[in-house]
């Protein structure tokens, strides 16, 4: 059982991706109200070394001795990767071990305006940041971020990141409607994307409740409404969450424990973490395959959102 790997685990957006959690769960420059990891612990722009980058190497020597390639090796977590200190010797460490296996970040992008954070990522051959809205009453009022931070710098850096980077940038917005659905809001992103020129734009949404309660997914129709709006030819929705149970790296037998332990009794995500031992990503994914099956159902109580199976 690793400490900073996990998975590999299905992907929407990567396939069979061995995920590294560099930071703490759940430190992070942002509280979006829709994360699926709940809200965030610590909010900080510190940049340091999290975990050590002794032990994540260690774990990531033992992987490439004991299993086949993953599709992607993915930075990723329960909290925003970039502000691990060391990304970028991880990163170096893993291209001279596996120079083929692709490299992707996952990251909200809000530190993009430290050239020295940018410098670090050069080695990777995709990043996925976010941007879900480009007005700055929009962008505190979805992620919440820590008060340092304004909208104008986070495009900025996201601009500057594209001048110098020379891989693919994936730009993902996630859609809560009545937050970042405006006519307005939908126009300003429009024009951030001019200046950033991701190679995509992929349109997202809820698949789960997020860390507050009133707010609810789009649906299909509204997404695509606001693809026609934009008239870009580079935006596409990601797929439903079940999708990913086509993929080679679905393991039954995770869904299976997962069933099998809120059959018994209700649990929240933290609870089937601690219960089943597996990375709170990998135990989030399977989650959204069940609910999008109908398998299970989520009530909030006072502790927490619990999910337990339903019964038709």
């Amino acid at each position: 059982m690793y400490k900073y790997l996990f998975g590999p685990v299905p992907s929407r957006r990567l396939g069979m991706s061995l995920g590294i959690d560099l930071i703490p769960h759940k430190i992070c420059s942002l509280n979006c109200i829709y994360c699926e990891c709940g809200p965030t612990t610590k909010l900080t722009l510190e940049r340091k070394e999290y975990v050590p980058y002794d032990d994540v190497v260690k774990e990531l020597d033992n992987y490439f001795s004991n299993n086949p390639n993953p599709d992607y090796i993915t930075f990723s977590g329960s909290g925003e990767p970039t502000l691990n200190s060391r990304i970028g010797d991880v990163l170096e460490f893993i291209k001279l071990k596996k120079p083929d296996i692709p490299v992707a970040v996952l990251t909200n992008g809000t530190l993009f305006y430290q050239k020295q954070l940018r410098a670090e990522l050069f080695n990777a051959d995709l990043v996925l940041p976010s941007l879900d809205a480009a007005s700055e009453m929009s962008f505190r009022r979805i992620n919440r971020p820590h008060h340092s931070l304004n909208i104008q710098e986070y495009i900025q850096g996201l601009q500057d990141f594209r001048k110098e980077y020379k891989g693919q940038i994936w730009l993902e917005v996630l859609i809560i409607p009545g937050y970042n659905d405006s006519n307005s809001d939908l126009k300003l992103l429009k024009q951030a994307f001019d200046k950033i020129q991701p190679e995509i734009i992929q349109l997202n949404t809820l698949d789960r409740p997020g860390a507050v309660s009133d707010i609810r997914t789009a649906t299909r129709t509204e997404l695509q409404q606001i693809v026609d709006y934009w008239q870009l030819d580079n935006v596409e929705i990601i797929a439903s969450a079940s999708k990913r149970k086509d993929i080679k790296s679905y393991r039954e037998d995770i869904q299976t424990a997962i069933l099998e332990t809120i059959y018994r009794r209700p649990c929240t995500l933290n609870d089937l973490v601690k219960i089943l031992g597996s990375h709170i990503n990998e135990i989030n994914k399977y989650l959204d395959i069940l609910e999008a099956e109908n398998k299970i159902e989520s009530t909030r109580q006072e502790r927490g959102l619990f999910y337990k199976i339903k019964h038709k």
